[in-house]
């Protein structure tokens, strides 16, 4: 079976029992290659334990379940996250992709896993329609209106979420806009953005709750 590249599909997050940095470097059926604190690769199977009070669940071609003191992580493709030791304040550490762009997968109102793409530009938390009927979301329910695009305008229905979460940071009762049209993925907004702080150090972004 192929084992995908670290270009491709690099991701890990921090355990915060043990400060353990994982990195998932391969994937395949039952099987998963990972990088332990910066040590070289090796090939875990399901039911391994990586470290003191830390084992694989789960594995196959797109994902790893990892299970630390208890607590469980999906790594999703595509997906960088660095868990920082628990404090009063959660925060979240994204990598930047290629292109610059910082994209992670979150859950809204407890639903299934959403792409989300950072944007500072947008002032609120914009949803494609095909991710809001996923998810369970009456969005026409919500305050109809039009937004300006750059392929022209466009129907939107504006909706307050009841939670949006990424990696260990939640919001409740976060404003939210739902795009009929032209939205390949959820943009990460403001409404969610601001309630946070957020400090990029190269090719990391760090978001801290704030409120």
């Amino acid at each position: 079976m192929k084992i995908l590249s670290t270009l491709t599909c690099l991701f890990g997050f921090m355990l915060s029992a043990q400060a353990a940095d994982i990195d998932v470097v391969g994937l395949f059926p039952g099987k998963a290659v990972l990088v332990i604190n910066g040590n070289s690769p090796k090939t875990y199977a399901v039911g391994s334990t990586i470290a003191d009070g830390t084992k694989l669940i789960a594995a196959d071609n797109n994902s790893a379940t990892i299970e630390a003191h208890g607590k469980r992580q999906v790594l999703a493709m595509g997906q960088y996250i660095h868990r920082s030791a628990p404090s009063s304040n959660s925060s979240v550490t994204l990598q930047a992709d290629t292109r610059g762009h910082f994209m992670t997968k979150g859950q809204i109102n407890g639903g299934s896993s959403v792409d989300m793409l950072v944007d500072t530009g947008a002032s609120v938390i914009a949803i494609p329609a095909s991710d809001a009927r996923r998810l369970g979301i009456n969005y026409k329910n919500g305050r109809m209106g039009r937004a300006n695009t750059a392929n022209g305008p466009v129907t939107v229905y504006i909706v307050k979420l009841d939670s949006v979460k990424i990696g260990d940071v939640e919001l409740n009762q976060v404003e939210a806009m739902i795009q009929e049209e032209g939205l390949p993925f959820t943009l990460l907004g403001m409404s969610f953005l601001n309630r946070m702080e957020m400090n990029r150090n190269g090719e990391q972004m760090t978001l801290t709750k704030r409120f």
